[in-house]
C-alpha cells in the first residue's frame, strides 16, 4: 500500500456507542484511551467500495453483534459482525489483562513480561481474528486492527 493510500484510507474520528459500553476499571478505561489516541494518530482503514475517505467510524452492540458504522466521502454502510468467533480469546485477553494488572502492582519484573507476551499474543490472535472477520468488507493493518481489537474489547466489558 502506498502512503497516498494511507493518506486517503484512514479513520478521522472513532465513537463508541455509551449505551454499549460499561463501567470499565481505571486500567480498562486508560487502555481504551490509548487505543483512540493511537488508532487516530496513524491507521490504515479501507472499505470495500470506498474511493476514498478519511472515515468516520462508530462502534456499538446491536443484538449481540458488532456493529461498524462508516461514512466519508460519499460513502455509507453498516457491518454486523457476529461477536461468537471473538467469545474465546476475549475472555481469555481479560483473564491475563487481570493477571497482568495484578502483576505489576507485586510480582517480579520476570512475571510481568511473561505475562506481557501472553498477552500480546492473545491480542494480536485476536487482532487477526478481526482482520479475517472483516475480510471483503474492510482493509486494515496489523496495528489498526490491534488497536480496534481494544475497542471491541471495550464494548464487550458490559457483558
Amino acid at each position: 500500500m502506498s502512503t497516498d493510500d494511507r493518506a486517503r484510507h484512514r479513520i478521522q474520528s472513532i465513537q463508541i456507542d455509551e449505551d454499549s459500553l460499561a463501567a470499565a476499571s481505571r486500567d480498562q478505561e486508560q487502555e481504551r484511551q490509548v487505543a483512540i489516541f493511537d488508532l487516530l494518530d496513524g491507521n490504515y482503514f479501507e472499505p470495500a467500495e470506498a474511493a476514498t475517505g478519511p472515515y468516520d467510524v462508530r462502534l456499538s452492540l446491536i443484538e449481540n453483534r458488532l456493529a461498524f458504522d462508516i461514512s466519508g466521502p460519499g460513502y455509507e454502510r453498516r457491518h454486523l459482525l457476529s461477536l461468537s468467533p471473538f467469545r474465546g480469546v476475549i475472555k481469555d485477553y481479560f483473564l491475563i489483562c487481570d493477571s497482568y494488572y495484578s502483576a505489576i502492582r507485586s510480582s517480579t519484573p520476570q512475571q510481568i513480561e511473561a505475562l506481557d507476551m501472553g498477552r500480546r499474543g492473545l491480542h494480536n490472535e485476536g487482532s487477526n481474528l478481526l482482520r479475517e472477520r472483516l475480510e471483503g468488507k474492510v482493509k486494515t493493518d496489523l496495528d489498526t486492527a490491534r488497536r480496534l481489537f481494544t475497542l471491541v474489547c471495550a464494548l464487550h466489558w458490559r457483558g
